[in-house]
C-alpha cells in the first residue's frame, strides 16, 4: 500500500493509495471529501489519477454541492445539455436507471463529442442494487501499448468524428419527453467535431486511443466499410479482461476517472431495481497527438 501525506492548515493528513490491478484502479484510504482539502492533497490526489487512471473513495458522505466543489478543485465544470440535473446544482447530473438516459449496456467516453472533451468525471452512489450493476473501466493508454508497432504506425496519422446524435438521437429525445425544438437546440450547438485516433495525454506526455461507441461515427479518409471495420477492431481491442478493472458500487462510493484514457461500461444486470447515481464533469482541452 502506497501512502501520500499532505500537511493542511491546521492538521496532518495521512490517506492511502491501494492499487486494485496491475493496468488500472486503486482505492483511496483516509480523505473526507465533504471538508475543503489542502491543495498538497489535490495535488497528490491528481498524481495519482496520473498513474492508476480510475480512483475510488468508500464511504463518502457528499450533497451534491460537496461533490461539485471537489471536482471544481480540477478544472472547469461542464454542464451536460440534456441530461437532468439536480436543482439549484446544475453542474450535477442526475442519472437514473428508469430514465431514458440510462446509457447501460454501452461501452463510453464521457461528453467526446465536443471541441474540448472532459478530463475527467465524478460518480457517486446514492442508491444502488442490492447485486448487479457494476461499472467497467478499460485503460486505452494500456490497450494502444498493447499494439503491434506497425498497426500503431498506421493509426497515429488518422482522425475521427465524433457525433453528439450517436448517443443522443431524436427518438431518445421523444422517449424522455424533451421535445423536438430542444433536441433542435441541442443539436445546433454540438455539430460533429474531430479528434485524432491516438491522443497525446497533455499532462503524462503518453499515448492512447481516442474512438469510442457512443460518439465516434467514422474515421476519416477511408471509405464506410473500411471505417466501421477498423473501428469495430479497435472497440473489440480495447474491451478485452486484461485492460480492464470492475467495481461493485456502494452507498456513498465516489469513482473518479481520467476521461482521456479510459472507456467505461455499466453492466445491465440490475433489471428494475433502482440506481441512483450523480455525476460531475471536468472540461479539459483539445485533443492532440504528439509525433515521437
Amino acid at each position: 500500500m502506497l501512502a501520500a501525506t499532505a500537511t493542511a492548515d491546521h492538521a496532518f493528513t495521512n490517506f492511502h493509495i491501494q492499487p486494485l490491478t496491475s493496468t488500472l484502479g486503486a482505492s483511496i484510504e483516509g480523505l473526507d471529501l465533504s471538508k475543503p482539502l489542502h491543495p498538497k492533497e489535490i495535488s497528490a490526489i491528481r498524481r495519482a489519477l496520473m498513474r492508476h487512471e480510475v480512483l475510488f473513495f468508500e464511504d463518502q458522505m457528499l450533497s451534491p454541492a460537496q461533490l461539485r466543489d471537489f471536482a471544481a478543485c480540477f478544472g472547469e465544470l461542464h454542464v451536460h445539455p440534456i441530461r437532468p440535473h439536480v436543482m439549484e446544482v446544475p453542474e450535477v447530473a442526475l442519472l437514473q436507471n428508469q430514465w431514458a438516459v440510462d446509457d447501460s449496456g454501452n461501452w463510453r467516453a464521457d461528453v467526446t463529442f465536443i471541441d474540448t472533451p472532459p478530463m475527467g468525471c465524478m460518480l457517486y452512489a446514492e442508491h444502488v442494487p442490492a447485486t448487479g450493476g457494476d461499472t467497467v473501466w478499460a485503460s486505452t493508454r494500456v490497450a494502444f501499448d498493447a499494439l503491434s508497432q506497425t498497426v500503431k504506425n498506421f493509426l497515429m496519422p488518422l482522425i475521427a468524428s465524433h457525433d453528439f446524435e450517436r448517443s443522443y438521437t431524436e427518438a431518445r429525445f421523444r422517449r424522455m419527453d424533451l421535445g423536438s425544438e430542444r433536441f433542435a437546440w441541442a443539436r445546433r450547438d454540438h455539430p460533429p467535431t474531430t479528434h485524432p485516433v491516438v491522443r497525446t495525454h497533455p499532462e503524462t506526455g503518453l499515448d492512447s486511443l481516442f474512438v469510442n461507441p457512443a460518439f465516434t461515427t467514422a474515421i476519416l479518409g477511408l471509405n464506410p466499410s473500411e471505417s466501421r471495420k477498423l473501428l469495430d477492431l479497435i472497440f473489440d481491442h480495447i474491451q478485452q479482461p486484461q485492460f480492464q478493472v470492475r467495481r461493485q458500487w456502494k452507498p456513498g462510493t465516489l469513482a473518479f476517472w481520467d476521461n482521456r484514457v479510459t472507456q467505461h461500461y455499466t453492466v445491465a444486470d440490475y433489471a428494475a431495481a433502482e440506481r441512483v447515481m450523480y455525476r460531475v464533469t471536468i472540461l479539459g482541452d483539445k485533443p492532440f497527438h504528439r509525433p515521437g
